[in-house]
């Protein structure tokens, strides 16, 4: 998805249409639509002849690339729970690899790159009531496997806001959520999350309508790609304006929401309200 947003800016900083790329390449210009979307593979071939088309003169940044094409051409290793991993949220996995800052808005609960195991069965189960136990198993496992990332040698800045009502909805025996809040206490205090609470007494505020995700990626050229995720998907906006908004609601929510600095205090007394 990333690659393919790339070579939208630079198809368009080259003034070219979908039609002109297609007839350049000799496909149609519904597979540079496709390419572009990440809804087929990239050819090595393919994309070395329209980063030439585009106006990439620099052998160095081509090579850069295509490396990185190649690199994306090979399953990630969440495709070993592709029997579990539904299509649109391969793509939320694969975003989640590449960022190197992740900001989201949750209003219903923890974000899954901080559950922990009995959290996670809990919610799953509650979710999917008719799946089987070994479906719900995997699906935790995935969970568990997308958190690695937070130990990485380089880990995204994670900045999450939550609603205080994440918090103070039971879930399951309240040892699980207990067990919860203390993982997000030890969570807090690594330098790469940022945690802040939004209480109940700051009242409405620009996000309200539901949760949502913005990456952000260590190539500046890339712009950044907001998700807002549903009861049956997500839906990916790439478009600057779209982004913009996401973007000027998290600032507003980090503005409105308690500083960082009192996350600590915060979670501490609502566990022991448990």
């Amino acid at each position: 998805m990333v690659l393919g947003r790339r070579l939208q800016d630079l198809r368009e900083a080259a003034g070219l249409s979908f039609e002109e790329a297609g007839r350049a390449l000799d496909v149609t210009h519904a597979t540079i639509r496709r390419m572009e979307k990440a809804q087929v593979g990239l050819k090595v071939p393919y994309v070395e002849k329209l980063l030439r088309i585009y106006g990439t003169t620099d052998q160095a940044e081509i090579d850069t690339f295509l490396v990185l094409v190649r690199e994306a051409n090979r399953p990630g290793w969440w495709h070993r729970y592709r029997d579990v991993l539904p299509e649109w949220f391969s793509a939320f996995v694969s975003l989640e690899a590449e960022a190197d800052q992740i900001r989201a808005y949750e209003p219903h609960y923890i974000p899954g790159l901080l559950q922990t195991e009995a959290y996670a069965t809990t919610v799953l189960r509650s979710g999917m009531p008719h799946a089987p136990a070994s479906e719900i198993e995997r699906l935790v496992s995935l969970r568990l496997a997308r958190q690695e990332l937070l130990s990485r040698p380089h880990p995204p800045l994670l900045w999450i806001v939550m609603d205080e009502t994440v918090l103070r909805r039971p879930i399951g025996h309240p040892q699980v959520l207990r067990g919860q809040i203390s993982r997000l206490i030890e969570a807090s205090a690594t330098p790469h999350v940022r945690l802040q609470i939004m209480p109940f007494s700051a009242g409405p505020h620009p996000a309200m309508y539901g949760p949502f995700h913005l990456f952000r990626f260590p190539v500046p050229e890339l712009s950044d790609i907001a998700c807002a995720e549903s009861l049956v998907g997500a839906a990916y906006f790439d478009q600057r304006d779209d982004v913009s908004t996401f973007r000027e609601a998290l600032d507003r929510m980090c503005a409105q929401a308690a500083p960082v600095h009192r996350t600590e205090a915060i979670l501490s007394g609502i566990r022991k309200e448990i």
